[in-house]
């Protein structure tokens, strides 16, 4: 009788786990090469990272657990999809470590005013992914359709076709700057062609596999971008 409550707690547990060890891997990225920890623009992109992480985790533990078991896989089962993983992999590593070099060497002069209105737009970036996962409990961090799988083409749906890429792209170009650092732009726009890449794949899946798909595609014109692609 108590199994589903069991399971949901080690559910829970083994998130908080992985927010811990992330966390603590993204404090390496950003302070070990900045050779400080004076770097208040890395404390606020963690913060923005990590507390609607928590946050969400709580939430959907007690309205979804569901939707926290389909963004725990992490294996793609299509082999180019592996492909396009360890690049996207690369490309935000990148981003991530270049600002603390950036930092200790002085390369950058970014405005504190010009990072703040970025750390608002990774923010809303970051609120863009949350809103996706409200709107449609069948994103998943691999490319798959599952059982009873719908076509979603409501909400943010509506606008664009992959809403969630959208939001890591906003959140993508916005790091460079919140990180107070031009130089990571460099990596960050090379998410472009890796996430076209991702999509053409994706949705060459959906079209196969999940039923009014198509007709959906022709419904609604762009995939990322609107007004562009």
């Amino acid at each position: 009788m108590n199994h589903a409550p069991v399971s949901r707690n080690k559910m829970v547990v083994s998130f908080m786990n992985r927010v811990l060890v992330f966390s603590l891997i993204w404090m390496a990225v950003f302070f070990l090469p900045a050779g400080t920890f004076d770097y208040w623009q890395a404390w606020v992109v963690l913060g923005i990272l990590f507390l609607p992480i928590i946050i969400s985790i709580i939430f959907y533990t007690i309205t979804d657990p569901g939707m926290l078991e389909s963004r725990a896989k992490t294996e793609e089962k299509e082999a180019e999809q592996k492909i396009i993983m360890k690049l996207f992999g690369l490309v935000f590593v990148l981003t991530f470590l270049i600002p603390g070099f950036d930092h200790r060497y002085g390369w950058s002069h970014v405005p504190d005013v010009l990072a703040i209105i970025a750390c608002v737009l990774l923010l809303i970036g970051f609120g863009l992914c949350f809103v996706v996962l409200h709107q449609n409990r069948y994103a998943s961090r691999i490319i798959e359709v599952g059982e009873q799988q719908q076509v979603i083409s409501s909400g943010v749906y509506s606008i664009v076709r992959h809403p969630m890429y959208s939001g890591v792209v906003l959140m993508c170009l916005s790091l460079p700057l919140a990180l107070a650092s031009y130089w990571a732009f460099i990596p960050a726009l090379f998410i472009l062609p890796v996430l076209v890449a991702r999509i053409k794949n994706e949705e060459s899946v959906l079209i196969d596999e999940l039923a009014g798909y198509e007709e959906y595609t022709k419904q609604i014109k762009y995939r990322l971008i609107p007004g562009i692609w």
